[in-house]
């Protein structure tokens, strides 16, 4: 990899389009960004689960959120609203869905397929 390299999310490595979604993703090496565009009516049980056919999100996700809203209720009943210019740590094991008519925009990170939620790096 050269030392200093960029991207543009106009021409993604890569993109997927569910049901109100849009994700593009960029590589960099073993770093990927994924940049998630959700439209409003967006909801994680009505839209992904489909195609994943978990009872709920298994993915950790590390971030920041861009623009709009999205309310997260976790497996174990603790729930989140997350607001544009926050960012966030969700464990695996999640419902969320776009709050209001803004659509939400978030930008996560992940190494090597494995995201860098603490739950992934034990209790130590």
């Amino acid at each position: 990899m050269a030392s200093v390299e960029t991207k543009s999310w106009s021409s993604p490595d890569g993109s997927m389009t569910p049901d109100k979604t849009h994700a593009a993703t960029i590589n960099f090496g073993g770093v990927t960004l994924t940049k998630a565009n959700m439209q409003p009516g967006w909801k994680w049980s009505e839209c992904i689960k489909p195609h994943v056919g978990t009872e709920s999100c298994q993915a950790g996700h590390v971030g920041v959120l861009i623009q709009g809203q999205i309310h997260v209720v976790s497996d174990d009943g603790s729930e989140v609203t997350v607001k544009a210019g926050d960012a966030y740590c969700l464990a695996p094991g999640h419902d969320a869905w776009v709050v209001g008519e803004e659509p939400a925009v978030g930008v996560e990170f992940s190494m090597d397929n494995k995201d860098f939620g603490p739950w992934t790096h034990g209790d130590d």
